[in-house]
């Protein structure tokens, strides 16, 4: 599409419209592959929100041993 679009301007070769469509196509391949980073690591935080609550939860427990 971009490709197509800088073709019908005036005064765009065909070699700088090609090279604006894979520049435009590589930076969404980089988002792509960015979004993918974020997924792993929203479960990595996840699991690391448990392990906190679990940690949590036994301080607690044993606090309360202690003074009971």
């Amino acid at each position: 599409e971009v490709y197509d679009a800088l073709r019908d301007a005036q005064g765009v070769s065909d070699e700088k419209a090609r090279k604006a469509a894979e520049a435009v196509a590589a930076f969404e391949n980089r988002f792509a592959a960015l979004d993918v980073r974020l997924e792993r690591m929203e479960g990595r935080m996840t699991l690391v929100q448990w392990q906190l609550a679990l940690l949590i939860g036994g301080v607690v427990a044993l606090v309360l041993k202690a003074f009971a």
